[in-house]
C-alpha cells in the first residue's frame, strides 16, 4: 500500500492519505496532515488531533500506540520510535511503549522521541534533540538527551500604532 498509493501520491493530497491511514485503523482529525514520504508502520495505532502535522520523512515506528495533540507539528526526519529491546535478557525481547505529544507542541527537525515519553502541552523541542523521559508544559528542551532550558513564553507587546498613510508622497516640482 505505502508504495503503491501512499508514497507517490502528490505532496497537496492530505486527505487521500488520511483516507488510506484510516483505513487500516488510523484516528485522524480531518484536519490532520501526514506527507508523502513520512512512514507510519502500525496506522492502527496513531492517532492525530486537529491540524497536526506528520512532516516530511518522519517516521513513526508506533509498535504502541502514538497521539499526537491539536496543532502540534513534528518536523521533517523526526523519529517516533514506540519501541526499545530489553538488554538484560539473551533473547532481547522488544518493549513496546506510548509516545503522548499534546496538544500545541513542536518538535523540531530530526528529533528522536523513545518509548514511553509524555511530551506536555506547548512545549518546543530543538533539532536534533533526542527525547528518553517526560517533558513538561510550556517548556523549551534542546540537547541529548533533552533536558528544559527554558519556560516557553510568547511575546506580549503592545501593538504598534500604524501610520496614517505608509506611502508618504513625494512632492512634485513645477
Amino acid at each position: 500500500m505505502y508504495a503503491i498509493l501512499f508514497r507517490p501520491s502528490p505532496e497537496f493530497l492530505h486527505g487521500w492519505r488520511r483516507l488510506l491511514l484510516c483505513t487500516f485503523g488510523a484516528r485522524l482529525s480531518p484536519s490532520a496532515r501526514v506527507y508523502p514520504s513520512a512512514r507510519v508502520w502500525a496506522p492502527w495505532n496513531l492517532e492525530m488531533g486537529p491540524h497536526s502535522c506528520l512532516g516530511r520523512q518522519v517516521d513513526c515506528y508506533n509498535v504502541a500506540r502514538i497521539r499526537i495533540g491539536a496543532r502540534s507539528t513534528i518536523s521533517q526526519y523526526s523519529y517516533l520510535c514506540g519501541a526499545t529491546h530489553d538488554y538484560t535478557k539473551a533473547t532481547y525481547p522488544l518493549l513496546a511503549g506510548a509516545i503522548i505529544i499534546d496538544d500545541d507542541c513542536w518538535l523540531g527537525a530530526d528529533v528522536f522521541v523513545g518509548p514511553h515519553v509524555h511530551i506536555g502541552p506547548g512545549t518546543v523541542i530543538g533539532a536534533r534533540s533526542s527525547v528518553y523521559g517526560d517533558l513538561p508544559s510550556w517548556s523549551v528542551a534542546v540537547g541529548n538527551p533533552a533536558k528544559v532550558i527554558k519556560p516557553r513564553e510568547f511575546d506580549r507587546c503592545p501593538e504598534t500604532p500604524r501610520p496614517e498613510n505608509p506611502r508618504p508622497e513625494t512632492e512634485v516640482s513645477p
